[in-house]
């Protein structure tokens, strides 16, 4: 399968608070279901105390935006809010 980019982004990223973490990001992968479980910061802290983005994959939102040389499971650019 060809690799794609897709934008990434967590809706509610600001509930409680919108600072110390990710909004959105351009991430490689060969499915919707594969982007939406690359985390912006490149390191898995789902649902974790200190999470910087979503408490699970499936609250993320993974629209396709075109196709990439790059291997699957990376972070192209990546939006932090911080405080």
């Amino acid at each position: 399968n060809a690799v794609k980019l897709w934008k990434i982004s967590w809706p509610d990223y600001d509930k409680p608070y919108w600072y110390d973490r990710y909004d959105s990001a351009v991430v490689t992968a060969e499915t919707e279901a594969e982007a939406q479980a690359v985390h912006p910061g490149g390191y898995p802290d789902w649902g974790s105390s200190t999470s910087t983005w979503a408490a699970s994959p499936n609250l993320v939102v993974a629209e396709e935006i075109g196709t990439t040389g790059l291997p699957a499971g990376k972070v192209v650019c990546a939006s932090f809010n911080a405080a």
